[in-house]
């Protein structure tokens, strides 16, 4: 007998008897021969589910389909592959073995199931020998072995639309995307990660809109490494810089999460700190040069500033916190974080007595090692408790750290609304210009760019699309989902479509001291009509039905591709929607 290379295999499909098989199926392949390894196994072979077998094949022998109802799912490597013995025996054994087998990563620990060991011993060759090498060796087979066939494909609504509608393609109702747009594409036979092409559908199947190259513009935070606290379970914090995106040198993210009662430790930074509160609640305590001090309380919502240099503590209260840090210096790393104990720890401690006017043994305690996030005692409910103020009192309400952009009502309009934080109402802050947007189903921030500052994004919730177009000819449309890091360079065009069922809710974050931007609809709007005219082809009516007045939002369809049946429609609002 010869090993034909198949590895184990497990049977998973019910049986006739064992007899009635080997009796109807086996009695004219002596050849071919099946060893169980759970030698317990009698009676009527019905459902045996996750029973492993061997088999063995002698490949110079003839052999016979016969083996009607016989499933088997044989493993090769560390993928799988389904294979009905009835029809397709004959060609497997007849053919030339495949020379790789690639399928989904479906297993049950890291997309993997790991391989019943079979191998005892080392054997074999790490290299091939010199007479595989091109014009030397047979021919390789050019049909019969690994087909890039991929059959039983469904395509998602909207797929087979002309490319240039671009439409929304929902990856997520079919197990095997294909990368099919329109008449453009094929598929895609592997190997492939399918949970990756499902949340960036624009990219695996991009719109016939997209062309030249653009620099890459998402990062997802759960791609992040997390930095754990110290501690037990006292927190994390994972960070996006120019490590893991290039084109954000403008700014730099960190999402940090403290367990209740624990500390973010004593630090200051080289950049300026900008913060939204996700999550729960936070003790923030500061002191500026002038020995002013600062303490306040702050919830989900809630925003602080701290400028590059200015010490400060954050301590999560009796539910713990999450917050989104960020800085304006792409390259910044949390890392990097100037840390009361590194301090302490990196100075002779003859100079620590003389700085602090006491004893050496003051400081046999001091911490091995950075803190920095660590488990902490409870703060007082009463927050005038923990308010030290020294002869320079406290810092005054206009240079006030925090803000309560949680008691802020929204601007409200068709499609959504969005509220707006910049140095007019936290003069703190002087070059940081945010907007919390939030966009209804269906709905869209409209078509902008921004004159003077990059534009950094982060996704709260929901899910959306961004195409940016890039002067003179380029443009790409990235997804984004809760957790997602957009990043978009100054004057280049762009718009954020809700693409989900639910609200999409994001941050649009400038390096600038007011929030400003450029609306597409209004500059054609304010433009001469006959310049616009001449230049668009635009009928009258659409010329005509132009907002003189910056809207932020577009209402729409929440039916994505409803457009598919209907190519000349319209996208826009409609009341029965």
């Amino acid at each position: 007998m010869s090993e034909p290379g198949l590895g184990s295999s497990r049977l998973v499909q019910s049986f006739p008897p064992l007899h009635d098989l080997c009796d109807q199926t086996f009695a004219e392949m002596p050849q071919l021969n099946f060893h169980w390894s759970n030698p317990d196994i009698t009676g009527e072979w019905t459902g045996l589910g996750n029973i492993w077998l061997k088999l063995e094949v002698d490949l110079r022998a003839p052999v016979q389909a016969y083996a009607n109802a016989l499933q088997l799912e044989i493993r090769t490597g560390r993928m799988f592959k389904s294979l009905l013995v009835a029809g397709l025996l004959p060609t497997i054994f007849a053919a030339p073995a495949p020379q790789m087998n690639y399928g989904e990563n479906s297993g049950p620990v890291g997309g993997v199931t790991a391989p019943v060991p079979t191998v005892t011993a080392p054997s074999g060759s790490l290299y091939g020998p010199e007479s595989l090498l091109g014009e030397v060796a047979q021919p390789s087979p050019v049909s019969g072995g690994d087909s890039s066939f991929v059959s039983d494909y469904p395509l998602v609504n909207g797929q087979e639309a002309d490319s240039d509608l671009g439409l929304y393609l929902d990856f997520n109702s079919v197990e095997n995307p294909q990368p099919i747009r329109g008449e453009g594409g094929q598929t895609d036979p592997g190997p492939r990660t399918y949970a990756y092409e499902k949340l960036n559908p624009d990219l695996f199947a991009p719109p016939g809109t997209d062309s030249g190259d653009v620099p890459q513009l998402q990062w997802p935070l759960a791609l992040s490494h997390n930095r754990l606290g110290s501690g037990k379970q006292s927190g994390w914090a994972r960070q996006q810089n120019t490590d893991n995106l290039p084109i954000a040198t403008a700014f730099a993210g960190v999402d940090m999460r403290l367990a209740p009662h624990a500390y973010r430790e004593l630090h200051w930074h080289t950049a300026n700190e900008w913060s939204l509160m996700l999550k729960g609640s936070v003790r923030l305590a500061a002191m500026n040069e002038n020995g002013e001090s600062f303490i306040d309380d702050i919830s989900a919502g809630d925003v602080w500033f701290f400028p590059a240099g200015v010490p400060h503590s954050i301590q999560a209260l009796g539910e713990g916190c999450e917050f989104l840090l960020v800085f304006d210096d792409g390259s910044f790393s949390e890392d990097g974080t100037s840390l009361i104990s590194e301090l302490f720890e990196r100075n002779p401690k003859e100079v620590l007595s003389k700085n602090f006017q006491t004893p050496v043994s003051a400081f046999d305690n001091l911490p091995d090692g950075q803190l920095y996030i660590f488990n902490g005692t409870p703060a007082p409910a009463n927050i005038s408790a923990q308010n030290q103020t020294g002869t320079a009192g406290i810092l005054p309400p206009d240079g006030s750290y925090t803000y309560h952009w949680s008691q802020q009502q929204p601007y409200e309009t068709p499609g959504g609304s969005v509220k707006i934080l910049d140095s007019t109402t936290f003069p703190i802050a002087p070059m940081f210009a945010v907007a919390l947007v939030t966009v209804q189903p269906g709905a869209m921030r409209e078509m902008h760019w921004h004159l003077d500052s990059d534009e950094w994004n982060y996704f709260l919730q929901g899910s959306a699309r961004i195409t940016v177009f890039s002067a003179p000819q380029s443009s790409r449309t990235f997804d984004y989902t809760a957790g997602d890091i957009g990043y978009i360079p100054a004057t280049d065009a762009h718009y954020i479509e809700n693409t989900g069922t639910e609200d999409v809710i994001f941050l649009e974050v400038l390096k600038q001291p007011k929030f400003t931007d450029i609306s597409v609809a209004q500059w054609l709007a304010i433009m001469p009509k006959q310049v616009v005219q001449d230049t668009l082809h635009l009928p009258d009516e659409t010329l005509a039905g132009l907002p003189k007045e910056k809207t932020y939002l577009k209402p729409g369809n929440k039916n994505l591709t409803a457009l598919a049946a209907n190519p000349n429609g319209t996208g826009a609002y409609e009341p029965s929607n």
